[in-house]
């Protein structure tokens, strides 16, 4: 939850609403584990249908992970950010009760889909009312789950993020910021994850993570049952602050906000070229490979206009189709609603499916087939419009400049007919590992030797 004008919006309508010792670290996880990398974050998705989609949808187009909304008890309000301002632990929110989330958990697994949580760590509410699951509540005391003691003691917003201080130990957006570095809330933490890895959790994801300490963070990792569970943490990279996402890496996966924004200028005319894909990882200063967790958009920079998002047209799909193909950390692929509202909760239709859209599920199927391959017989145009190999495994074309590029391609691929796994044209690579073949502007071309006819 970073940093952004829509949140600082969003605590005014919230509370308007209201109103009435050290631990070693536990071993890191480098990267989604298993041969399947690819996440799916489901975005304010009920429980119910998380499982039904994981059988239909997830487990058949190889995604390795399905990402839940907060399941804890939160404030009352339609907005998408209730969700994440905790008034205790109990699974009592909108999206599914204790049993629909054990329900998933185990209809996801049998499609072989694991599950990560996105975790709210670092504070609980902005005001005072009853909660989700009918908890009464004040700022500063959740009864049965925390009281005064176990919040910092700087009780205003966060104003200055060149201070590690200010980021934390106050308020995020002026929500209650629970004082990690106490024993009792450390434990507390651990109890509420134990328990959802107990009901079928595989991992979690941990909201606002750049402020609550790295150590802190270990502390309570360390306390689990799992100790080596899967760990990724939002970590937002900002020039100047205090806090970096480098000091995270001890625990597990970081999420690489600048990532995204880097797509977002490269595919954008006159501010950048898909050619500079060739140099998107560490060479930037970017988190290590295998230690990074990568998206196009969530929800949000969906929100904030810092990434691209479902508005962008073309620029969006091919965007999906560049991170699944290249082969710098483990993907998110964020599957939201449509919305005019920014602060408007979960419609009962109106769901994106942009993790069932052709040009993703597609690439899922590609990233696991080419898994482990280097990139080889890079090609580019100057400007727009790229090709590259994976090993002898797959081949991407992909053009968003404005016409289509009609040429012969060299690859390192076995001879043979290969189906375009977007498209579905078929293309013939000779003996040389040579192809021909015209992409129309704003399209992508995608082989690779599970899809050989």
């Amino acid at each position: 939850m970073p940093r952004t004008t829509a949140l600082r919006r969003a605590l005014a309508a919230a509370l308007a609403l209201l109103a009435g010792a050290a631990v070693p670290a536990p071993e890191a996880r480098a990267a989604a584990p298993g041969g399947r990398d690819v996440t799916a974050v489901l975005f304010q998705w009920r429980y119910d249908d998380v499982a039904r989609e994981c059988g239909a949808a997830l487990g058949p187009a190889g995604y390795g992970y399905v990402q839940v909304s907060p399941p804890q008890e939160h404030i009352r309000g339609p907005q998408w950010w209730t969700s994440y301002q905790p008034v205790g632990y109990r699974i009592a929110g909108r999206l599914g009760d204790r049993a629909s989330f054990a329900h998933m958990a185990s209809a996801c697994h049998r499609a072989g889909v694991k599950v990560v949580v996105d975790a709210v760590l670092n504070h609980m509410s902005a005001g005072s009312g009853t909660g989700t699951g009918g908890t009464a509540y004040t700022k500063y005391d959740y009864p049965g789950t925390y009281g005064d003691r176990d919040f910092h003691r700087c009780r205003r917003p966060i104003s200055d993020y060149t201070s590690r201080d200010d980021v934390q130990n106050c308020e995020l957006v002026g929500l209650a910021d629970l004082d990690t570095g106490s024993e009792t809330v450390r434990d507390r933490l651990a109890r509420h994850l134990d328990d959802l890895l107990a009901l079928g959790a595989d991992g979690f994801r941990i909201d606002a993570a750049k402020h609550i300490p790295a150590a802190d963070l270990a502390a309570v990792k360390a306390r689990l049952r799992t100790p080596d569970v899967y760990w990724k943490q939002e970590t937002i990279y900002g020039a100047g602050e205090a806090v970096r996402p480098e000091e995270y890496l001890g625990t597990g996966d970081v999420q690489e906000f600048r990532y995204a924004r880097e797509l977002k200028r490269v595919m954008t005319p006159g501010q950048g070229h898909l050619a500079e894909l060739r140099t998107f990882g560490e060479a930037r200063g970017w988190v290590p490979g295998g230690k990074a967790s990568v998206f196009v958009d969530n929800w949000d920079t969906e929100r904030d206009g810092s990434t691209l998002n479902r508005t962008t047209g073309p620029a969006y799909a091919l965007a999906n189709v560049a991170m699944l193909a290249w082969p710098y950390g483990s993907p998110d692929v964020h599957s939201g609603y449509a919305f005019t509202d920014r602060d408007a909760g979960a419609p009962g239709d109106g769901w994106t499916y942009e993790h069932r859209r052709r040009e993703t599920a597609g690439m899922v199927g590609f990233r696991a087939a080419v898994r482990g391959a280097g990139v080889v017989r890079w090609w580019d145009d100057g400007a727009d419009a790229v090709a590259f190999g994976r090993g002898a495994k797959g081949f991407v074309v992909i053009n968003r400049g404005r016409g289509a590029v009609a040429r012969t391609f060299a690859t390192a691929l076995p001879a043979g007919v290969y189906r375009d796994v977007l498209g579905g044209q078929r293309v013939r690579v000779g003996r040389d590992g040579r192809f021909t073949a015209s992409v129309a502007a704003d399209a992508a071309l995608v082989l690779h030797v599970g899809a050989r006819r």
